[in-house]
């Protein structure tokens, strides 16, 4: 297990799956999660994503659990690996009564640092929407910087919204 302040990230369990599928089947948590239609996934699809994770290759997900009562919280990882450039892409969500308290930042800052310290990766990217604005202030406390905008690239609620790309360099992440 990788231990933060606050949380801790280790494996999913498969007690984690009906906590999982209701956080990520909230409509608020859901709008930030996925760029495509915000639509509710069935709990069978959560079994058999949680069936397929140890065959994922590049793919890394840890379960973030608070270290206080060790309750299942939400979940990071590494969603793709760019070998040859050195580069990580990463995501993060968290149950919605679980936000703004530092839990995400702290789970971010101890994903990043296994990336750089265990895999020997040079830069971390990540992209988020530009209407989550808690989701980017919260990055940028770890030390990422915003590299980009793809405008107008994400259709949420009647109109179109920036994705914002971010990036951390190995040596930039803040304590």
């Amino acid at each position: 297990m990788l231990e933060g302040k606050l949380v801790r990230l280790r494996e999913y369990h498969k007690d984690d799956i009906p906590t999982l599928w209701k956080f990520v089947n909230d409509v608020e948590i859901r709008k930030n999660l996925i760029s495509g239609i915000p639509y509710p996934w069935r709990f069978e699809e959560e079994e058999k994503w949680y069936e397929e994770q140890s065959a994922k290759g590049d793919l890394y997900n840890f379960a973030i659990e608070r270290k206080e009562d060790e309750k299942y919280i939400g979940g990071c990882g590494i969603t793709k690996v760019d070998w040859k450039n050195s580069v990580a892409t990463v995501g993060i969500f968290l149950g919605k009564k679980y936000l703004s308290q530092g839990y995400g930042s702290d789970a971010m800052r101890v994903l990043v640092k296994f990336i750089f310290d265990q895999m020997n990766i040079h830069k971390v990217i990540l992209h988020a929407f530009s209407f989550n604005k808690r989701a980017i202030r919260s990055y940028e406390k770890v030390g990422f910087k915003v590299e980009g905008n793809l405008r107008k690239q994400i259709f949420r609620d009647g109109k179109y919204h920036d994705e914002v790309i971010m990036g951390l360099l190995k040596g930039e992440l803040l304590p």
